[in-house]
Protein backbone atom coordinates (compact mmCIF):
# COMPACT_ATOMS: atom_id res chain seq x y z
CA UNK A 1 0.00 0.00 0.00
CA UNK A 2 0.94 3.47 -0.85
CA UNK A 3 1.68 6.02 1.59
CA UNK A 4 0.16 9.57 1.47
CA UNK A 5 3.40 11.46 1.06
CA UNK A 6 4.20 8.67 -2.47
CA UNK A 7 0.42 9.14 -3.88
CA UNK A 8 1.11 12.93 -3.42
CA UNK A 9 4.31 12.76 -4.92
CA UNK A 10 2.61 10.92 -8.32
CA UNK A 11 -0.27 13.14 -8.56
CA UNK A 12 -0.15 15.69 -11.43
CA UNK A 13 -2.49 18.86 -9.97
CA UNK A 14 -3.39 21.30 -12.40
CA UNK A 15 -2.27 25.06 -12.63
CA UNK A 16 -3.95 26.66 -10.19
CA UNK A 17 -5.70 29.23 -12.00
CA UNK A 18 -7.34 26.28 -13.59
CA UNK A 19 -8.92 25.47 -10.23
CA UNK A 20 -9.80 29.15 -9.73
CA UNK A 21 -11.77 29.36 -13.18
CA UNK A 22 -13.70 26.01 -12.05
CA UNK A 23 -15.25 28.58 -9.36
CA UNK A 24 -15.44 31.76 -11.22
CA UNK A 25 -12.20 33.59 -9.89
CA UNK A 26 -10.41 35.29 -12.51
CA UNK A 27 -6.35 35.59 -12.99
CA UNK A 28 -6.51 38.71 -11.58
CA UNK A 29 -8.12 37.81 -8.15
CA UNK A 30 -5.64 35.10 -7.38
CA UNK A 31 -2.17 36.09 -5.55
CA UNK A 32 0.23 32.72 -6.53
CA UNK A 33 2.37 31.21 -4.64
CA UNK A 34 4.15 29.43 -7.22
CA UNK A 35 2.23 26.96 -9.58
CA UNK A 36 -0.31 25.46 -7.40
CA UNK A 37 -0.58 27.82 -4.63
CA UNK A 38 -2.76 30.92 -4.38
CA UNK A 39 -4.24 33.54 -2.16
CA UNK A 40 -7.39 34.93 -2.67
CA UNK A 41 -7.83 38.15 -1.18
CA UNK A 42 -10.27 39.21 1.20
CA UNK A 43 -12.01 41.89 -0.77
CA UNK A 44 -12.93 39.48 -3.34
CA UNK A 45 -15.60 38.66 -0.59
CA UNK A 46 -17.68 41.55 -1.84
CA UNK A 47 -18.18 41.18 -5.21
CA UNK A 48 -19.13 37.64 -4.52
CA UNK A 49 -21.90 39.30 -1.98
CA UNK A 50 -24.08 39.21 -5.54
CA UNK A 51 -23.89 35.22 -5.40
CA UNK A 52 -26.20 33.12 -3.28
CA UNK A 53 -24.88 31.11 -0.49
CA UNK A 54 -24.57 27.37 -1.12
CA UNK A 55 -25.14 24.52 1.65
CA UNK A 56 -22.80 24.29 4.47
CA UNK A 57 -22.19 20.51 5.48
CA UNK A 58 -19.65 20.12 8.80
CA UNK A 59 -17.59 16.83 9.07
CA UNK A 60 -17.14 15.76 12.77
CA UNK A 61 -16.52 12.32 14.53
CA UNK A 62 -16.90 9.90 17.53
CA UNK A 63 -14.75 9.97 20.14
CA UNK A 64 -11.40 9.00 18.49
CA UNK A 65 -8.02 7.16 19.53
CA UNK A 66 -5.02 8.76 19.92
CA UNK A 67 -3.92 8.41 15.99
CA UNK A 68 -6.96 10.26 14.56
CA UNK A 69 -10.04 8.57 12.58
CA UNK A 70 -9.23 10.11 9.17
CA UNK A 71 -12.15 12.83 9.88
CA UNK A 72 -9.85 15.42 7.12
CA UNK A 73 -9.49 12.67 4.84
CA UNK A 74 -13.77 12.29 4.90
CA UNK A 75 -13.72 15.61 4.70
CA UNK A 76 -11.82 15.80 1.37
CA UNK A 77 -13.18 12.54 -0.21
CA UNK A 78 -16.53 13.97 0.29
CA UNK A 79 -16.28 16.73 -1.17
CA UNK A 80 -14.85 14.33 -4.34
CA UNK A 81 -17.92 12.69 -4.13
CA UNK A 82 -20.42 15.49 -4.40
CA UNK A 83 -18.13 16.89 -7.23
CA UNK A 84 -18.35 13.79 -9.10
CA UNK A 85 -22.27 13.52 -8.60
CA UNK A 86 -22.11 16.47 -10.25
CA UNK A 87 -22.34 19.01 -7.35
CA UNK A 88 -20.44 22.30 -7.67
CA UNK A 89 -18.56 21.81 -4.41
CA UNK A 90 -15.86 23.77 -2.59
CA UNK A 91 -13.57 22.49 0.61
CA UNK A 92 -12.73 24.64 3.74
CA UNK A 93 -10.52 22.87 6.21
CA UNK A 94 -7.61 24.22 8.37
CA UNK A 95 -3.80 24.43 7.87
CA UNK A 96 -1.83 22.05 9.98
CA UNK A 97 -0.04 22.70 12.53
CA UNK A 98 3.71 21.64 12.52
CA UNK A 99 3.58 19.95 16.10
CA UNK A 100 1.27 17.39 15.71
CA UNK A 101 3.12 17.20 11.91
CA UNK A 102 6.51 16.66 14.16
CA UNK A 103 4.90 14.76 16.94
CA UNK A 104 2.44 12.09 16.87
CA UNK A 105 0.00 12.53 14.39
CA UNK A 106 2.25 13.47 11.85
CA UNK A 107 0.25 15.55 8.93
CA UNK A 108 -3.42 16.91 8.54
CA UNK A 109 -3.84 17.00 5.09
CA UNK A 110 -6.01 14.11 4.76
CA UNK A 111 -4.69 10.63 2.83
CA UNK A 112 -4.42 8.47 0.60
CA UNK A 113 -6.49 9.16 -2.90
CA UNK A 114 -8.27 12.29 -0.50
CA UNK A 115 -5.58 14.79 0.14
CA UNK A 116 -4.78 17.80 -1.00
CA UNK A 117 -1.93 19.29 -2.77
CA UNK A 118 0.37 19.95 -2.86
CA UNK A 119 1.27 18.02 0.42
CA UNK A 120 4.45 18.76 1.50
CA UNK A 121 4.29 22.23 1.18
CA UNK A 122 0.46 22.03 3.33
CA UNK A 123 1.95 20.39 5.97
CA UNK A 124 5.11 22.29 6.11
CA UNK A 125 5.64 26.03 5.83
CA UNK A 126 2.74 26.69 3.67
CA UNK A 127 2.35 30.13 2.78
CA UNK A 128 3.33 31.18 6.17
CA UNK A 129 0.16 31.85 7.95
CA UNK A 130 0.70 29.91 11.03
CA UNK A 131 4.48 31.65 11.02
CA UNK A 132 2.70 35.14 11.03
CA UNK A 133 0.12 34.42 13.60
CA UNK A 134 3.23 33.24 15.86
CA UNK A 135 5.33 36.34 15.14
CA UNK A 136 2.28 38.68 15.97
CA UNK A 137 1.39 36.87 19.08
CA UNK A 138 5.01 37.39 20.11
CA UNK A 139 5.34 41.00 19.21
CA UNK A 140 2.94 41.72 21.89
CA UNK A 141 4.84 39.53 24.24
CA UNK A 142 7.49 41.87 23.60
CA UNK A 143 5.74 45.00 23.48
CA UNK A 144 4.33 44.18 27.14
CA UNK A 145 7.18 43.26 28.65
CA UNK A 146 9.20 46.56 27.12
CA UNK A 147 5.71 48.33 28.57
CA UNK A 148 6.94 47.01 31.83
CA UNK A 149 10.70 47.67 31.80
CA UNK A 150 10.12 51.24 30.52
CA UNK A 151 7.02 51.54 33.21
CA UNK A 152 5.00 52.98 30.60
CA UNK A 153 1.21 54.06 31.13
CA UNK A 154 -1.17 52.43 31.77
CA UNK A 155 0.98 50.86 34.45
CA UNK A 156 1.02 46.68 34.20
CA UNK A 157 1.56 44.69 37.06
CA UNK A 158 4.10 42.33 36.75
CA UNK A 159 2.47 39.77 38.94
CA UNK A 160 -0.44 39.75 36.15
CA UNK A 161 0.37 39.65 33.17
CA UNK A 162 -1.43 36.90 31.41
CA UNK A 163 -0.01 36.95 27.94
CA UNK A 164 2.43 34.31 27.05
CA UNK A 165 4.74 33.61 24.26
CA UNK A 166 3.48 31.27 21.56
CA UNK A 167 5.72 28.70 19.10
CA UNK A 168 4.30 26.39 16.36
CA UNK A 169 6.06 23.52 18.17
CA UNK A 170 5.34 20.97 20.27
CA UNK A 171 8.02 21.35 23.80
CA UNK A 172 6.84 20.42 26.88
CA UNK A 173 9.74 22.48 28.24
CA UNK A 174 8.89 25.75 27.23
CA UNK A 175 5.75 25.49 29.53
CA UNK A 176 6.74 27.24 32.15
CA UNK A 177 9.54 29.61 32.17
CA UNK A 178 11.30 33.06 33.77
CA UNK A 179 12.17 35.78 31.94
CA UNK A 180 14.05 39.07 32.86
CA UNK A 181 17.09 37.13 34.61
CA UNK A 182 20.32 38.41 35.22
CA UNK A 183 20.95 42.30 34.18
CA UNK A 184 19.99 44.13 37.16
CA UNK A 185 17.40 45.16 35.47
CA UNK A 186 19.04 45.17 31.84
CA UNK A 187 17.12 42.38 30.63
CA UNK A 188 13.38 43.45 31.71
CA UNK A 189 11.18 42.71 34.65
CA UNK A 190 11.93 38.89 36.23
CA UNK A 191 8.45 37.63 36.30
CA UNK A 192 7.28 34.30 35.33
CA UNK A 193 6.27 33.08 32.32
CA UNK A 194 5.59 29.98 29.73
CA UNK A 195 4.77 29.24 25.98
CA UNK A 196 1.92 27.82 24.26
CA UNK A 197 1.34 26.14 21.32
CA UNK A 198 0.54 28.88 18.24
CA UNK A 199 -2.49 26.80 17.55
CA UNK A 200 -3.68 27.58 20.60
CA UNK A 201 -2.95 31.44 20.69
CA UNK A 202 -5.83 34.01 20.92
CA UNK A 203 -4.37 35.47 17.64
CA UNK A 204 -4.64 32.21 15.79
CA UNK A 205 -8.99 32.45 17.04
CA UNK A 206 -9.15 36.13 16.32
CA UNK A 207 -8.25 35.65 12.60
CA UNK A 208 -10.33 32.87 12.48
CA UNK A 209 -12.88 34.93 13.82
CA UNK A 210 -12.47 38.04 12.11
CA UNK A 211 -14.94 39.12 9.35
CA UNK A 212 -12.47 41.41 7.72
CA UNK A 213 -9.36 43.63 8.48
CA UNK A 214 -11.72 46.38 10.35
CA UNK A 215 -12.43 43.46 12.81
CA UNK A 216 -9.01 42.26 13.10
CA UNK A 217 -8.18 45.30 14.18
CA UNK A 218 -10.85 45.60 16.42
CA UNK A 219 -10.42 42.62 17.84
CA UNK A 220 -6.65 42.74 18.39
CA UNK A 221 -7.37 45.99 20.15
CA UNK A 222 -9.54 43.77 23.05
CA UNK A 223 -6.66 41.65 24.12
CA UNK A 224 -6.50 41.57 27.08
CA UNK A 225 -2.45 41.23 28.27
CA UNK A 226 -2.86 41.82 31.92
CA UNK A 227 -3.92 43.74 34.74
CA UNK A 228 -3.38 46.58 36.86
CA UNK A 229 -2.26 47.09 40.86
CA UNK A 230 -6.21 47.36 41.19
CA UNK A 231 -6.78 44.42 38.79
CA UNK A 232 -8.20 46.88 35.82
CA UNK A 233 -7.72 45.89 32.52
CA UNK A 234 -4.99 46.40 30.02
CA UNK A 235 -5.24 45.56 26.48
CA UNK A 236 -3.26 45.82 23.63
CA UNK A 237 -4.76 48.58 22.35
CA UNK A 238 -3.87 50.67 25.68
CA UNK A 239 -0.36 49.89 25.05
CA UNK A 240 -0.53 50.29 20.90
CA UNK A 241 0.29 46.89 19.47
CA UNK A 242 -2.94 46.46 17.36
CA UNK A 243 -1.54 48.15 14.66
CA UNK A 244 1.67 46.65 13.72
CA UNK A 245 0.43 42.72 14.59
CA UNK A 246 -2.65 43.60 11.77
CA UNK A 247 0.28 44.69 9.88
CA UNK A 248 2.49 41.27 9.92
CA UNK A 249 -1.21 39.38 9.45
CA UNK A 250 -2.08 41.61 6.17
CA UNK A 251 -1.56 38.63 3.89
CA UNK A 252 -2.29 35.69 6.58
CA UNK A 253 -6.15 37.00 6.67
CA UNK A 254 -6.30 36.27 2.70
CA UNK A 255 -7.24 32.34 2.60
CA UNK A 256 -5.21 29.92 0.79
CA UNK A 257 -6.42 27.91 -2.86
CA UNK A 258 -5.06 25.02 -3.19
CA UNK A 259 -6.85 21.68 -4.83
CA UNK A 260 -7.76 17.50 -3.44
CA UNK A 261 -5.92 15.26 -5.71
CA UNK A 262 -8.46 14.84 -7.80
CA UNK A 263 -9.21 18.82 -8.65
CA UNK A 264 -11.82 19.70 -6.24
CA UNK A 265 -11.10 23.26 -4.95
CA UNK A 266 -10.07 23.61 -1.37
CA UNK A 267 -9.34 26.78 0.85
CA UNK A 268 -6.57 25.82 3.45
CA UNK A 269 -7.17 28.65 6.55
CA UNK A 270 -6.38 29.04 9.69
CA UNK A 271 -5.95 26.42 12.34
CA UNK A 272 -6.46 26.41 16.20
CA UNK A 273 -6.99 22.98 18.15
CA UNK A 274 -9.87 21.90 19.18
CA UNK A 275 -9.26 20.63 22.17
CA UNK A 276 -7.56 23.79 23.88
CA UNK A 277 -9.24 26.42 20.98
CA UNK A 278 -12.05 26.12 19.16
CA UNK A 279 -11.18 23.82 16.28
CA UNK A 280 -12.27 25.31 13.03
CA UNK A 281 -11.05 27.51 9.93
CA UNK A 282 -11.01 30.72 9.30
CA UNK A 283 -14.74 32.20 8.69
CA UNK A 284 -13.62 34.32 5.81
CA UNK A 285 -12.49 31.05 3.89
CA UNK A 286 -15.84 29.49 5.04
CA UNK A 287 -18.22 32.09 3.96
CA UNK A 288 -15.97 32.66 0.67
CA UNK A 289 -16.31 28.90 -0.01
CA UNK A 290 -20.46 29.24 0.43
CA UNK A 291 -20.40 31.87 -2.36
CA UNK A 292 -18.03 30.15 -4.67
CA UNK A 293 -20.03 26.85 -4.75
CA UNK A 294 -23.22 25.00 -4.22
CA UNK A 295 -22.09 22.71 -1.65
CA UNK A 296 -19.13 23.76 0.89
CA UNK A 297 -17.73 20.53 3.21
CA UNK A 298 -16.04 21.90 6.46
CA UNK A 299 -14.98 20.09 8.95
CA UNK A 300 -14.60 21.10 13.32
CA UNK A 301 -11.35 19.18 15.59
CA UNK A 302 -11.75 16.26 17.37
CA UNK A 303 -15.35 14.42 17.98
CA UNK A 304 -18.27 16.06 18.13
CA UNK A 305 -18.16 17.26 21.73
CA UNK A 306 -15.37 19.23 20.82
CA UNK A 307 -14.77 21.20 17.54
CA UNK A 308 -18.42 20.51 16.34
CA UNK A 309 -20.04 22.01 19.60
CA UNK A 310 -17.80 24.82 19.57
CA UNK A 311 -18.06 25.40 15.51
CA UNK A 312 -21.94 25.45 16.60
CA UNK A 313 -21.91 27.83 19.88
CA UNK A 314 -19.13 29.96 18.68
CA UNK A 315 -18.49 29.77 14.96
CA UNK A 316 -21.83 29.97 13.49
CA UNK A 317 -22.68 32.45 15.55
CA UNK A 318 -19.71 34.58 14.81
CA UNK A 319 -20.48 34.24 11.19
CA UNK A 320 -24.49 34.01 11.25
CA UNK A 321 -23.82 30.87 9.46
CA UNK A 322 -26.87 28.00 9.32
CA UNK A 323 -25.27 24.44 8.64
CA UNK A 324 -27.16 22.73 6.63
CA UNK A 325 -26.24 18.64 7.46
CA UNK A 326 -23.67 16.80 9.33
CA UNK A 327 -21.32 13.91 8.93
CA UNK A 328 -19.96 11.78 12.02
CA UNK A 329 -16.99 9.57 11.04
CA UNK A 330 -16.89 6.30 12.98
CA UNK A 331 -14.04 3.37 12.49
CA UNK A 332 -13.27 0.09 13.87
CA UNK A 333 -10.53 1.11 16.11
CA UNK A 334 -12.30 3.85 17.81
CA UNK A 335 -15.42 1.49 17.72
CA UNK A 336 -12.93 -1.00 19.28
CA UNK A 337 -12.34 1.30 22.19
CA UNK A 338 -15.59 3.09 22.92
CA UNK A 339 -18.12 0.91 21.39
CA UNK A 340 -21.23 1.75 19.48
CA UNK A 341 -23.00 3.93 22.39
CA UNK A 342 -20.34 7.12 22.11
CA UNK A 343 -21.18 6.94 17.99
CA UNK A 344 -24.73 7.35 19.66
CA UNK A 345 -23.81 10.03 22.25
CA UNK A 346 -22.16 12.19 19.10
CA UNK A 347 -25.30 11.65 17.16
CA UNK A 348 -27.47 12.64 19.92
CA UNK A 349 -25.03 15.98 20.39
CA UNK A 350 -25.51 16.78 16.87
CA UNK A 351 -29.14 16.53 17.05
CA UNK A 352 -29.56 18.62 19.70
CA UNK A 353 -28.88 21.35 17.44
CA UNK A 354 -31.33 20.36 15.51
CA UNK A 355 -29.06 19.23 12.56
CA UNK A 356 -29.73 15.99 10.20
CA UNK A 357 -26.42 13.55 10.60
CA UNK A 358 -25.22 10.68 8.70
CA UNK A 359 -22.64 8.32 10.04
CA UNK A 360 -19.69 7.94 7.70
CA UNK A 361 -18.05 4.22 8.79
CA UNK A 362 -14.44 4.73 7.15
CA UNK A 363 -12.66 2.09 5.78
CA UNK A 364 -8.46 1.20 6.92
CA UNK A 365 -7.08 -1.08 4.70
CA UNK A 366 -7.25 -3.40 7.00
CA UNK A 367 -10.41 -3.52 8.05
CA UNK A 368 -12.92 -6.24 8.68
CA UNK A 369 -15.79 -5.68 6.23
CA UNK A 370 -17.62 -7.67 8.67
CA UNK A 371 -17.14 -5.30 11.23
CA UNK A 372 -17.95 -2.60 9.03
CA UNK A 373 -21.06 -3.52 8.10
CA UNK A 374 -21.81 -4.57 11.77
CA UNK A 375 -21.01 -0.72 12.61
CA UNK A 376 -23.20 0.71 9.75
CA UNK A 377 -25.82 -2.09 10.86
CA UNK A 378 -26.18 -1.00 14.61
CA UNK A 379 -26.65 2.47 13.26
CA UNK A 380 -29.52 1.85 11.51
CA UNK A 381 -30.86 -0.04 13.96
CA UNK A 382 -30.53 2.39 16.15
CA UNK A 383 -31.97 5.21 13.87
CA UNK A 384 -28.84 6.86 12.24
CA UNK A 385 -28.28 6.55 8.38
CA UNK A 386 -24.92 5.10 7.95
CA UNK A 387 -22.68 4.10 4.91
CA UNK A 388 -19.04 2.91 4.64
CA UNK A 389 -16.68 4.89 2.85
CA UNK A 390 -13.49 4.41 1.28
CA UNK A 391 -12.21 7.31 0.61
CA UNK A 392 -8.17 6.74 1.52
CA UNK A 393 -7.66 4.14 -1.13
CA UNK A 394 -10.48 5.09 -3.68
CA UNK A 395 -10.74 8.76 -3.42
CA UNK A 396 -14.34 10.35 -4.45
CA UNK A 397 -15.11 6.68 -5.53
CA UNK A 398 -15.47 5.37 -1.98
CA UNK A 399 -18.30 7.57 -0.88
CA UNK A 400 -21.01 8.17 -3.89
CA UNK A 401 -23.70 6.94 -1.30
CA UNK A 402 -22.45 9.39 1.11
CA UNK A 403 -22.53 11.99 -1.42
CA UNK A 404 -25.87 11.10 -2.92
CA UNK A 405 -27.72 10.72 0.93
CA UNK A 406 -26.10 14.05 2.06
CA UNK A 407 -27.09 15.99 -1.28
CA UNK A 408 -30.64 14.64 -0.47
CA UNK A 409 -30.06 15.68 3.80
CA UNK A 410 -29.40 18.98 2.90
CA UNK A 411 -32.63 19.94 1.22
CA UNK A 412 -34.89 18.19 4.18
CA UNK A 413 -35.95 20.52 6.68
CA UNK A 414 -33.59 21.49 9.94
CA UNK A 415 -34.20 23.60 12.79
CA UNK A 416 -30.32 25.10 13.63
CA UNK A 417 -29.93 26.57 16.73
CA UNK A 418 -26.96 27.43 19.48
CA UNK A 419 -26.98 25.26 22.57
CA UNK A 420 -27.25 27.93 25.42
CA UNK A 421 -28.44 31.94 25.44
CA UNK A 422 -25.54 33.94 25.98
CA UNK A 423 -27.24 35.82 28.84
CA UNK A 424 -26.88 32.66 31.08
CA UNK A 425 -24.28 33.41 33.71
CA UNK A 426 -20.91 31.48 32.80
CA UNK A 427 -21.33 28.48 35.56
CA UNK A 428 -24.32 27.64 33.50
CA UNK A 429 -23.21 27.56 29.69
CA UNK A 430 -20.38 25.01 31.32
CA UNK A 431 -23.26 23.23 33.28
CA UNK A 432 -25.12 22.55 29.90
CA UNK A 433 -22.67 21.78 27.65
CA UNK A 434 -20.90 19.53 30.49
CA UNK A 435 -24.45 17.43 31.09
CA UNK A 436 -26.35 17.84 27.50
CA UNK A 437 -23.08 17.31 24.89
CA UNK A 438 -20.07 15.24 27.40
CA UNK A 439 -23.35 13.33 29.64
CA UNK A 440 -22.04 14.49 33.07
CA UNK A 441 -23.91 13.84 35.71
CA UNK A 442 -22.67 17.65 37.75
CA UNK A 443 -19.35 19.68 37.29
CA UNK A 444 -17.31 20.65 40.12
CA UNK A 445 -15.62 23.99 40.09
CA UNK A 446 -12.29 24.55 42.02
CA UNK A 447 -12.34 27.36 44.09
CA UNK A 448 -9.10 29.10 41.77
CA UNK A 449 -11.86 28.45 38.68
CA UNK A 450 -14.82 29.85 40.72
CA UNK A 451 -12.71 32.93 41.47
CA UNK A 452 -11.36 33.41 37.92
CA UNK A 453 -14.82 32.98 36.39
CA UNK A 454 -16.54 35.66 38.84
CA UNK A 455 -13.24 38.29 38.35
CA UNK A 456 -14.67 37.73 34.08
CA UNK A 457 -18.01 37.88 35.17
CA UNK A 458 -17.41 41.39 37.01
CA UNK A 459 -15.44 42.57 34.56
CA UNK A 460 -18.34 42.21 32.18
CA UNK A 461 -17.36 39.80 29.63
CA UNK A 462 -20.17 36.72 31.24
CA UNK A 463 -22.18 37.37 27.68
CA UNK A 464 -19.66 35.92 25.82
CA UNK A 465 -19.64 31.68 24.85
CA UNK A 466 -17.80 29.41 26.47
CA UNK A 467 -14.59 27.67 24.96
CA UNK A 468 -14.44 24.03 27.18
CA UNK A 469 -10.49 22.94 26.89
CA UNK A 470 -11.24 19.14 27.25
CA UNK A 471 -9.17 16.29 26.52
CA UNK A 472 -10.26 14.47 23.25
CA UNK A 473 -9.49 11.25 24.33
CA UNK A 474 -12.91 11.06 25.78
CA UNK A 475 -16.05 12.58 27.08
CA UNK A 476 -15.10 13.19 30.19
CA UNK A 477 -12.16 15.09 31.44
CA UNK A 478 -10.29 11.60 32.12
CA UNK A 479 -8.63 11.14 28.71
CA UNK A 480 -8.71 6.69 30.19
CA UNK A 481 -12.00 6.91 30.42
CA UNK A 482 -13.61 5.18 27.46
CA UNK A 483 -16.84 4.78 25.67
CA UNK A 484 -20.38 6.33 26.76
CA UNK A 485 -19.57 6.87 30.65
CA UNK A 486 -22.46 7.79 33.33
CA UNK A 487 -22.72 9.59 36.50
CA UNK A 488 -19.28 11.12 36.32
CA UNK A 489 -18.67 14.87 37.42
CA UNK A 490 -16.44 17.25 34.95
CA UNK A 491 -13.97 19.53 36.89
CA UNK A 492 -13.10 22.81 36.28
CA UNK A 493 -9.67 24.18 37.19
CA UNK A 494 -9.76 27.54 35.60
CA UNK A 495 -11.10 30.02 33.25
CA UNK A 496 -9.58 33.23 30.99
CA UNK A 497 -11.14 35.41 29.12
CA UNK A 498 -9.92 35.95 25.16
CA UNK A 499 -11.80 38.61 25.21
CA UNK A 500 -10.43 39.29 21.50
CA UNK A 501 -11.32 36.15 20.20
CA UNK A 502 -14.87 36.47 21.84
CA UNK A 503 -14.91 33.44 24.10
CA UNK A 504 -14.22 32.78 27.57
CA UNK A 505 -11.98 29.61 27.80
CA UNK A 506 -12.54 26.99 30.74
CA UNK A 507 -10.30 24.52 31.26
CA UNK A 508 -11.08 21.26 32.55
CA UNK A 509 -8.80 18.59 34.26
CA UNK A 510 -5.23 18.94 33.11
CA UNK A 511 -5.27 19.84 30.11
CA UNK A 512 -2.63 22.06 28.55
CA UNK A 513 -1.96 24.51 26.34
CA UNK A 514 1.58 23.16 25.17
CA UNK A 515 1.76 19.52 24.14
CA UNK A 516 5.21 17.65 24.25
CA UNK A 517 6.49 15.24 22.06
CA UNK A 518 6.24 11.43 22.15
CA UNK A 519 8.76 8.92 22.88
CA UNK A 520 9.65 8.91 19.29
CA UNK A 521 8.48 11.42 17.07
CA UNK A 522 7.29 11.90 13.78
CA UNK A 523 10.45 14.07 13.28
CA UNK A 524 12.71 11.31 13.67
CA UNK A 525 11.41 9.78 10.51
CA UNK A 526 11.40 12.83 8.19
CA UNK A 527 14.48 13.93 5.76
CA UNK A 528 14.99 15.52 2.99
CA UNK A 529 17.85 14.47 0.00
CA UNK A 530 20.01 16.84 -2.41
CA UNK A 531 17.18 16.94 -4.66
CA UNK A 532 14.59 18.55 -2.38
CA UNK A 533 12.53 15.47 -2.07
CA UNK A 534 10.93 14.95 1.14
CA UNK A 535 10.62 11.37 2.86
CA UNK A 536 9.45 9.96 6.01
CA UNK A 537 6.12 12.72 5.92
CA UNK A 538 2.89 11.26 6.62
Amino acid sequence: MKSDLEIAQQATPKPIEEIAALIGLAREELVPYGRYIAKVPIHTLDRLQKSPEGKLILVTAMTPTSKGEGKTTNTIGLGQALTRIGKKTMIAIREPSLGPCMGLKGGAAGGGYSQVLPMEEINLHFTGDIHAVSIAHNLLAAVTDNHLHQRNEPEIDARRVVWKRAMDMNDRSLRSIVVGLEGSGVNGVMREDGFEITAASEIMAILCLARDMTDLKRRIASVIVGYDRSRKVVTAGDIGAEGAMAALLKNAIHPNLVQSIEGTPVLVHGGPFANIAHGCNTLIATRMAMRLGDYTVTEAGFGADLGAEKFFDITCRAGSLSPSAVILVATRRAWALHGTENILKHVENVRQFGLPVIVSVNRFADDSATDLRDIASQCREAGVEAAITDFRESGGKGGLDLAERTAVLCESSSDFRPLYPLESPIEEKVATIAKKIYGAARVDITTRAAREIRQISDLGYASLPVCIAKTPASLTDDPKISGRPRDFSITVTGARVSAGAGFVVVYTGSIMTMPGLPKQPAALSIDVDAQGNISGLF
